[in-house]
């Protein structure tokens, strides 16, 4: 089997400034051309970006001296360690139940609502919206809900 030339590295950054640190360290790889392959920001990791590079040396040169970087991990992160961040599950996958989402578009935008019921072949969820004066029961797309908070379990 052939081994990979090129190495995936972990970079600490402020908590909440990795999508501004991914964008200014893309801007210098394309301005100082460095051969840097990919840039990855995860959703769920909060405080680190991942840099795809040929050695440590190129990921030192894009990120040194850039506003909210912290450090480099020393040694390189194992493709396997990262898998988890690129493969996206769908939304439903993490819906419960009871759980109380927020609606992130149409009508209801910014509204939170508790989940009664969860169809997983339509992708669709049923709401009942937390902040109406009375009950109405909606149905909309799992993508259109983010998760607040898990259903408490009182077994």
């Amino acid at each position: 089997m052939e081994k990979p030339l090129t190495k995936i590295f972990a970079v600490r950054t402020t908590t909440g400034q990795e999508r501004n640190v991914a964008k200014l360290v893309a801007a210098r790889i394309e301005m100082s051309k460095i051969p840097v392959k990919a840039i990855l920001v995860p959703d769920t990791l909060r405080g680190y970006i991942f840099i795809e590079a040929e050695g440590p040396h190129f990921v030192e040169q894009a990120i040194t001296g850039i506003k909210h970087v912290k450090s480099r991990v020393p040694d390189f992160v194992n493709f396997s360690e990262i898998e988890k961040y690129i493969v996206r599950k769908p939304v439903i996958e993490e819906l419960n139940e009871n759980d109380i989402v927020e609606v992130t578009g149409g009508p209801f935008k910014g509204m939170r609502a508790k989940i009664t019921r969860i169809d997983k072949t339509k992708e669709e969820v049923t709401l009942e919206l937390l902040e109406a004066a009375f009950t109405l029961p909606i149905t909309v797309h799992a993508d259109y809900v983010k998760l607040v908070e898990k259903a408490k379990n009182y077994e």
